[in-house]
């Protein structure tokens, strides 16, 4: 302000001064008159200056350029630095919104969640690409169209059509098909002028979890009805009958089978529980493959003999790969153990009189080691194959029950492989047999004892 002043007071002196002097001082009024018009065109260039500067700026202004601002003193020269500096920090304010606003998209479009917006026309404004799998929608084509003609399930259209957010839905997913469900969680907010914010998360594993968890809970007390329906009548039976000391032992010793049915089904389930509840075993104990063969020759062999005491004898083939004489599975023994047992009992109790059971121990290529068990029994249907790991799951009731089984025990042993690593592999033909393969990795195993 002080250059402006300073200059303006300059150009007037100066431009007086050329007037006396040009125009002569004959007289006091014609020297007047000389320093006045002097002024004047002095103060017209100086104005004609300074607003030449002013358009200059303001043509800077309009261009919006920062690169681009003119070199300008004085007044103009501050309000061009000071626009300049205010119009950086704007645009630098700008940069940061929009970078906020980015990431803020970045971290929706990565949340497992859907999340999509919708205006007060139910239009889609935006939405991530989680919600556009879920409801099959395209983010690009789809913008600006009516969520409603995009997404036809009956209980979703009945529920946008509510006036106010009520409870969240349940909707069929884009993938949902008979055999592989997709259920999908919806829920919507308002917010804003009538616009709408829509929540969508895929609850297809936790709709199964609960199923899964409501049928543990009826097949475990159906089991456990069972018996105890035959053990509470024949208590009542021995009360409140006379009978002979041959009938008395009888209704014992069936009463002995189903207690001991029940303490079987509870083993099993406590096993479960510890197995799922327990951290995965280490290396330090182990087991000789020699040893757990022999343990399950003998175990398969006198169970053999007690089911076909009176039929033609089955044939049990027990077999290593010579390199595995003195090797040591290492892992928790009577994890191990109780998986190999169960697969053999099982070939026995299904296997009929004079069929044959094949175990072996093998080396893979990759230096894995497998166990299989292969039988001559019924063979299982191949739609029956996938589901024969979950738990109570039966392919013939009444035969598993004659056969003393509980229904648990390739759960039991699909979670020991789990725990160990490995994996429990079911192949079958019905009519021609089946065989149950475990296969443990390299590190599970090696050829001497420590």
């Amino acid at each position: 302000m002080f250059w402006r002043f300073f200059s303006l007071l300059f150009l007037l002196s100066f431009g007086a001064a050329l007037g006396y002097f040009w125009g002569g001082a004959k007289t006091a009024l014609t020297a007047w008159a000389s320093l006045l018009s002097g002024a004047l065109l002095a103060g017209l260039l100086w104005w004609l200056l300074d607003a030449l500067r002013g358009l200059r700026v303001v043509s800077w202004l309009r261009q919006g350029d920062l690169d681009r601002a003119p070199q300008t003193i004085g007044l103009w020269g501050e309000v061009v630095d000071r626009t300049r500096r205010l119009l950086r920090e704007r645009e630098r304010a700008l940069l940061a919104s929009e970078q906020r606003l980015k990431d803020f998209l970045l971290a929706i479009q990565a949340s497992p969640n859907g999340v999509m917006l919708l205006d007060d026309q139910t239009q889609i404004e935006w939405c991530n690409q989680t919600a556009a799998a879920q409801l099959g929608i395209n983010t690009e084509r789809d913008l600006m169209q009516r969520i409603g003609n995009l997404v036809r399930d009956p209980v979703f259209m009945a529920y946008m059509s509510t006036p106010e957010p009520c409870e969240p839905v349940v909707i069929a997913g884009r993938d949902d098909r008979e055999g592989h469900p997709v259920r999908i969680f919806v829920q919507r907010h308002r917010y804003g002028e009538g616009k709408q914010l829509l929540i969508t998360r895929d609850v297809t594993a936790l709709e199964q979890a609960e199923a899964m968890r409501r049928d543990f809970v009826a097949n475990v007390s159906h089991e456990i009805r069972t018996p105890l329906t035959v053990l509470s009548g024949f208590v009542e039976t021995l009360q409140t009958l006379p009978l002979s000391a041959h009938e008395q032992q009888r209704y014992l010793a069936l009463m002995a089978t189903q207690a001991h049915r029940m303490q079987s089904l509870v083993e099993d389930l406590l096993t479960l529980s510890r197995l799922e509840g327990s951290p995965n075993p280490g290396y330090q104990s182990n087991l000789s493959v020699s040893q757990l063969l022999r343990f399950c020759q003998q175990e398969a062999q006198a169970l053999s003999s007690l089911l076909d005491a009176q039929g033609t004898p089955q044939s049990l083939t027990f077999s290593a790969d010579p390199s595995l004489s003195d090797a040591v599975l290492l892992g928790e023994p009577r994890e191990l153990q109780s998986a190999l047992s169960n697969l053999v009992s099982n070939a026995v109790r299904y296997t009929p009189a004079g069929g044959h059971i094949d175990v072996k121990a093998q080396v893979l290529p990759d230096a894995s080691l497998r166990f299989a068990v292969q039988d001559t029994g019924p063979g299982i249907a191949a739609e029956h194959v996938p589901r024969l790991t979950e738990r109570f799951y039966r392919v013939d009731r009444s035969r598993s029950r004659e056969s003393g089984g509980t229904g648990l025990g390739l759960a039991i042993v699909k979670h020991v492989m789990q725990r160990h690593g490995g994996h429990l592999s079911i192949q079958s033909v019905q009519g021609q047999g089946s065989c149950f393969t475990l296969t443990l990795p390299p590190a599970r195993w090696r050829q001497h004892a420590a």
